[in-house]
């Protein structure tokens, strides 16, 4: 009798497939929630730039710096951000754009010359005293990620909040 048992192997593709399966669909799952983590930063990359646009289109050059002077623009700038498929659950840090005046030095990097308080008449700071600083809002934004699986996802070690920033000239 105990020989017929040894020699018996009905049911070891059941429990080896039971095993794979396991494998299986634990890397399904960790690549499908990459791929959540990677779209959702994709959003709130879409998200910041939205928001900063906003600024843009709500106000005239006559309302430059728009932080101060161009009404309701926070309102405007939050409930963009909140526009991409994420929604309300997109912020924006410090509930609003910041503003700032920037040069271009001679790499072409844009380089913080002054604030909207004190505005600077020229780029002489980067080299370039003939040039006329722009005024530049930035806008940054970010949401916190939830991994689907998160005591066993690969996604859960990557960075949350998702925080992105874009900057745009307005006047």
């Amino acid at each position: 009798m105990m020989q017929s048992i040894d020699r018996d192997d009905r049911g070891v593709v059941s429990v080896e497939f039971a095993l794979a399966a396991v494998v299986m669909m634990t890397a399904m799952l960790n690549a499908a929630d990459v791929g959540g983590y990677v779209y959702q930063a994709m959003q709130v990359e879409n998200a910041a730039q939205m928001a900063v646009q906003t600024a843009l289109q709500t106000c005239t050059s006559a309302q430059v710096p728009a932080t101060t002077l161009c009404n309701g623009l926070t309102n405007r700038v939050i409930a963009s951000a909140g526009s991409t498929s994420l929604g309300n659950l997109v912020t924006v840090d410090g509930g609003q754009p910041t503003e700032a005046y920037y040069c271009a030095n001679d790499a072409g990097r844009l380089i913080q010359v002054g604030t909207v308080p004190d505005k600077p008449t020229t780029c002489a700071a980067v080299g370039k005293s003939s040039v006329v600083p722009g005024d530049y809002d930035t806008v940054s934004v970010s949401y916190t990620f939830k991994p689907l699986m998160p005591g066993a996802s690969v996604a859960a070690l990557l960075t949350t909040p998702i925080r992105r920033s874009a900057i745009m000239r307005i006047g």
